[in-house]
């Protein structure tokens, strides 16, 4: 948000009163809000560049994995489905990442920064009203960029390489009409457990006034669980680590889908969402608003 939108949301709320606030804190008016925003913008801006600068790689560069290999990078250029697939395990990894917490951290500070914050609750709004309205918007808009990227990813890759079906790296392949079902569980899951970042930078971003703050160290929290992931010698205890279960979802792509990893991902982000967004409820309802 730029100094100047925050001037006008400022006036807009002042106007409304308290009788009317409740628009102004309405599902709507913070979806305008989020999608206002130059981060959220550029955001979504870089994640749909991102295939073309896949294709653009790929048509300069040179396989190096061979026919049938055991990479998805290896059969990505064989159509729609390989490439999409490809395109979303690149993006899952920090991108996706970044853009959860983005979406999250930036809801409460971005008006705190510019001193919209205490307009917002000049009027006899409960501020848990408030805070549930920032949050459903940051979760809808996460869920949107994982359908609009997968989608992107599957048009892009048919326009590119043609549509064939899904061939596995390891082996069988997956026709459109078993592929489709199991991708719409692919982007439910990276959704759910996207969540655990989008909860972390919540909480922190009641926290702070520096959006970026708590966009950064949601991240930095991510980066660190992904390296102590890769010591073997924590043994089970790296299950419980944020984003261990993040790549689950490529289990989908055997003939035969093994349900057990998802489901311990499943439960352990939905554990972490509900830990952190308690506590930015908590927080946030004793927090001294002065910006």
């Amino acid at each position: 948000m730029t100094a100047a939108e925050g001037a006008v949301q400022v006036r807009e709320v002042a106007k409304v009163g308290g009788r009317h606030t409740g628009k102004a804190l309405s599902f709507g008016a913070e979806v305008r809000r989020q999608f206002g925003r130059r981060r959220t913008f550029w955001g979504f801006v870089v994640m749909l560049a991102l295939p073309l600068i896949l294709v653009g790689a790929f048509a300069i560069g040179r396989t190096t994995g061979p026919p049938g290999g055991t990479r998805l990078a290896d059969l990505a250029q064989q159509g729609s489905a390989n490439f999409a697939i490809f395109a979303l395990s690149a993006a899952s990894d920090f991108l996706l990442v970044v853009l959860a917490a983005l979406f999250a951290g930036d809801a409460v500070p971005s008006e705190a920064s510019w001193s919209t914050l205490r307009y917002l609750l000049v009027a006899p709004v409960p501020r848990a009203r408030l805070l549930a309205s920032k949050w459903a918007v940051a979760v809808a808009s996460l869920a949107v960029a994982i359908v609009v990227y997968l989608g992107w990813g599957l048009l892009v890759g048919g326009l590119a390489y043609g549509w064939e079906a899904f061939t596995n790296p390891a082996g069988g392949v997956l026709d459109w009409g078993q592929l489709l079902p199991r991708l719409g569980i692919a982007a439910a899951y990276l959704f759910v457990s996207l969540l655990q970042v989008a909860g972390i930078a919540f909480v922190l971003g009641v926290r702070t006034d520096a959006p970026l703050g708590a966009v950064g160290v949601a991240v930095l929290v991510a980066i660190v669980s992904s390296i102590l992931g890769q010591i073997e010698s924590l043994g089970d205890l790296r299950n419980g680590l944020p984003l261990h279960y993040q790549r689950a979802w490529l289990d989908l792509l055997s003939p035969q889908v093994d349900w057990t990893a998802m489901r311990h991902g499943v439960l352990w982000s939905l554990l972490y969402t509900l830990l952190t967004v308690g506590l930015a409820f908590g927080l946030f309802r004793r927090k001294d608003v002065l910006s």
